[in-house]
């Protein structure tokens, strides 16, 4: 399932109010209270902006950025009591969009979320890119070290299913149902089209960095 917020943040009653007025406000939110349950949301969920507390029971706020910037390119809001400088200058540096001190005003902090999805949510619709790829999704145009590839209109659906729901494992049967729609087909189909994405995006095919195959469950794209 996907959410506008995830509220990470091991004061459980702060946490859970935050949650019940974004909701509140048609702003859905889920909330978790520990760097574990984090990992275990993302198994089977995505989310549009993650609000993450420096201070967790098991383990460091920083590092959990630090862990969620290998793998994911969500906008990442840091709320703290901590307010020294030495903080916000490590939030910003490890890959924080903005940091936030407690106590803040829910009205302040909806506000302040609403305009980071919206600005985010916009430019992911038109384009992503990292230092090797670019996928313009208006023109329908993939970019590999910025020279254009060819794809078909299918591949090029493919690629962008995955890429928009990058981070989360997508089973063969949903991408069956998303991407190739009425249409019948079946893995050996599948595994030729993901194949040829490899050959056209990774720098070794074989050794997949952003096209990763979960064994038993489906295949999963690394941004």
């Amino acid at each position: 399932m996907k959410y506008d917020v995830l509220i990470i943040d091991d004061e459980k009653v702060l946490a859970d109010s935050t949650a019940e007025y974004f909701n509140m406000f048609g702003v859905t939110a889920y909330v978790v209270y520990s760097a574990n349950e984090c990992r275990d949301f993302f198994k089977d969920n995505t989310a549009g902006l993650l609000l993450l507390d420096i201070n967790l029971g098991d383990g460091s706020g920083f590092e959990l950025c630090k862990e969620l910037r290998s793998g994911f390119d969500i906008p990442i809001l840091f709320i703290s009591a901590r307010s020294s400088d030495d903080d916000k200058i490590i939030a910003l540096n490890i890959g924080g969009d903005d940091y936030i001190e407690k106590p803040c005003s829910l009205s302040v902090l909806l506000a302040k979320v609403k305009v980071v999805i919206k600005r985010y949510s916009k430019n992911a619709r038109n384009e992503y890119a990292n230092g090797r790829i670019a996928i313009k999704f208006d023109s329908k145009q993939l970019y590999v070290e910025n020279e254009p590839i060819k794809l078909t209109s299918l591949e090029f659906r493919l690629l962008s299913y995955l890429c928009e729901n990058r981070g989360r494992v997508l089973s063969k049967q949903e991408l069956f149902d998303k991407v190739w729609q009425d249409k019948f087909t079946g893995d050996g189909t599948l595994n030729v089209h993901i194949r040829h994405l490899r050959e056209a995006i990774e720098a070794d095919p074989n050794n997949p960095r952003y096209i990763i195959t979960v064994w038993g469950e489906g295949y999963k794209f690394e941004g």
